[in-house]
């Protein structure tokens, strides 16, 4: 089962670190961006971002969220250049998280969504070490599934730097799930075409090999990173892999959907004030 990542010690969390994580959980809790917490810390400090992380992933379980798994964020090239990093990040995913498949997002249940179009894949076994390779990905992988991650940054603006969305659990939100799992021998993933529209208008293409060269080497990233935490990835874990293309805004009134060669689709609408669907 999903594990959480390792418990920060009271007498070990520095006042930067509580101060920060308490900004972007009464941020989450009002549903109001606030201003970016890299101004807590030096630049570039992203152990203390992942401090700020756990803390309150600490904090959600203690008030019954249940993780399910994780995400990984900056797998394009081109976000990790614009913000001056040479690797992913990643994020912890709860259950409550979950949108169905087909589902609405309720008004006001995020701060400012963008929505992406993402490999998912669930793990039939573990992934314990800490040089993991694609063959332990692929080995430990029971099936995949075409997702939309719908992320929603608490700093105003999306005025972020790595610091930043590390400390804000990656800048998660909400994902969707298609219907329909494929098992993974079936699949070139490198190879996947993605083309994502809103409102039936196509507004990102990618392949998997736009996500790391390829979203099972994302994922042994993940592992190795984690492994070499103490807290693995196991089986029965959900990892969202990473972006197939860019990231698009969405309002209320929006309905997005992705289609992914030899995955199929996945689609969510976005309410408006009085849609109770």
């Amino acid at each position: 089962m999903p594990t959480a990542p390792p418990a920060v010690p009271p007498d070990s969390v520095s006042p930067a670190v509580v101060k920060a994580a308490g900004v972007l959980a009464d941020a989450t809790r009002t549903r109001t961006a606030c201003g970016p917490v890299r101004v807590l810390f030096d630049d570039g400090d992203i152990e203390s971002a992942y401090a700020v992380q756990r803390l309150n992933v600490r904090h959600g379980l203690t008030a019954g969220r249940r993780a399910v798994g994780r995400k990984i964020g900056l797998t394009s090239r081109a976000v990790q250049s614009q913000l001056g990093v040479g690797q992913p990040d990643f994020g912890v995913l709860f259950a409550d998280m979950e949108v169905p498949a087909g589902g609405m997002v309720p008004v006001g249940r995020l701060i400012q969504p963008k929505v992406e179009a993402e490999v998912a894949l669930v793990l039939g076994g573990d992934l314990p070490h800490p040089r993991c390779t694609v063959a332990d990905v692929l080995r430990a992988t029971d099936v995949a599934l075409p997702a939309l991650e719908i992320v929603d940054s608490r700093v105003r603006g999306w005025d972020i730097s790595i610091v930043d969305t590390v400390a804000d659990n990656a800048s998660c939100g909400l994902y969707v799930l298609g219907a329909d799992p494929v098992p993974l021998r079936d699949l070139d993933l490198p190879s996947v075409r993605m083309t994502m529209t809103r409102n039936n208008e196509v507004v990102s293409r990618g392949s998997g090999a736009d996500c790391l060269g390829s979203p099972l080497s994302a994922v042994a990233w993940l592992a190795s990173t984690l492994a070499g935490l103490g807290d693995p990835l196991r089986a029965g874990d959900l990892v969202l892999t990473g972006a197939l293309g860019p990231m698009t805004p969405a309002v209320p009134g929006d309905v997005f959907e992705a289609r992914i060669s030899t995955l199929g689709s996945v689609r969510v609408g976005f309410a408006t004030e009085g849609d109770e669907r």
